[in-house]
């Protein structure tokens, strides 16, 4: 399991170095698009056909074993990004080659994600379920906000955007060397492998709860994507700061949700209805405050609160999840939870771009923090009710 969390830190640090090198990318390739729409599209492009499939996998009943999703993710995602690599480094890139790379490349990301997941937690076993779930955390954190960021920033500034998609390919590669050496092809075991008699949705119904609590973190994840559009122009107009400042501000909420990634563990006897409901509540504050900050320091002590009050929420959600399902349910359950969580993203950002570019950088922070305040006592009242399943779900 080592082996496998290894790898999976080391791939999620080339995707947080496109995280900052893709919206730097595009601004040099949109042409007649305005700037924030061609953002959203293509932040939104790895979402769409691996919604897609993850959904055929979540609420259909054939299964394929994790492992192979996984190592098919890698070695698409590997061919793909290396080839827009060399485009953009040869200077042959353009905006729609971009778009159709990243929507192709990205095919098998959810199922990919989810599959780790799986992979992970099932080699953890029950006892250690919780734990595995916020070290997952703690690598998508670190690398995602902190490492990928910050050397994403390095590379734009140092060699050009294009270059950063090289290593999210190389970060693949290792992923699956790490998956082939470390993963055995029998690691799903007996219970998993079995071809599943009913679809995830089904299973979820029987936890209401757990179905509500995906509603409300579809609406919280829809709601937070604005963000990732107005940033880059908040950077450059509100802060004047370059790709650099962009690295800098992933990378301080990334060192905000790697502290809290790793108080995960602490949390684990609270009560984690409520602490979900307060995680929602306390990160809304997070872009009210950052639009009204002019100042690159504050804005990185405003996103690094921010990173600090979200991190515990995957981890502790993934963790409630899990706790009811038997073995041979799992895959088509965390595989639907994890795609109706990210659906939010692709939606999310084709709102984003018309909604930025309508409302500038600082008043699309506003609205996100604002709506999701207003997500809080719906959340509240999905979240907290037990009513009839309190017999059968723990909080």
């Amino acid at each position: 399991m080592a082996g496998l969390l290894l790898g999976d830190l080391l791939a999620n640090v080339g995707t947080g170095m496109i995280i900052v090198a893709m919206p730097v990318q595009t601004l040099s390739l949109h042409g007649g698009v305005p700037k924030a729409i061609a953002i959203g599209l293509v932040e939104a492009a790895p979402f769409v056909l691996s919604t897609v499939l993850a959904l055929a996998i979540g609420l259909g009943r054939v299964r394929v074993p994790p492992r192979t999703l996984l190592v098919v993710d890698c070695v698409l995602r590997s061919l793909t990004f290396a080839a827009l690599g060399v485009l953009a480094v040869i200077g042959r890139l353009t905006l729609p080659v971009l778009i159709l790379g990243l929507l192709f490349g990205a095919t098998f990301r959810l199922a990919g994600s989810s599959s780790r997941r799986l992979l992970a937690t099932s080699a953890a076993g029950e006892a250690g379920r919780f734990s595995v779930n916020g070290l997952l955390g703690l690598n998508t954190t670190f690398a995602l906000y902190i490492a990928g960021p910050v050397l994403g920033g390095l590379v734009v500034a140092t060699a050009g955007a294009g270059y950063a998609l090289f290593f999210d390919a190389a970060g693949a590669l290792v992923l699956l060397a790490a998956t082939a050496v470390f993963v055995p092809r029998a690691a799903e075991g007996p219970d998993a492998l079995r071809e599943p008699k009913t679809s995830g949705w089904r299973i979820l119904r029987r936890r209401p709860v757990a179905a509500r609590l995906l509603v409300v973190e579809f609406f919280f994840n829809f709601l937070y994507m604005p963000i990732e559009v107005a940033l880059p122009l908040y950077v450059s107009g509100t802060l004047h700061a370059g790709a650099s400042g962009l690295g800098l501000l992933w990378g301080a909420l990334g060192v905000g949700a790697f502290v809290g990634a790793a108080l995960v563990s602490r949390l684990r006897n609270l009560p984690q209805r409520p602490l979900l409901v307060a995680i929602i509540g306390l990160w809304a504050l997070c872009p009210i405050a950052l639009a009204f900050t002019g100042n690159l320091t504050l804005a990185l002590v405003v996103f690094a609160l921010g990173g600090l009050v979200y991190a515990p929420f995957t981890p502790v959600a993934y963790s409630f999840l899990q706790s009811g399902l038997a073995p041979g349910e799992q895959q088509q359950v965390v595989t639907l939870w994890t795609t109706g969580a990210t659906v939010a993203a692709p939606l999310g950002l084709a709102l984003g771009g018309p909604l930025i570019e309508l409302a500038g950088s600082t008043g699309g922070l506003v609205l996100s923090g604002v709506l999701t305040l207003l997500l809080l006592p719906i959340a509240a009242r999905a979240v907290l009710t037990r009513e009839r399943e309190s017999t059968c779900v723990s909080a």
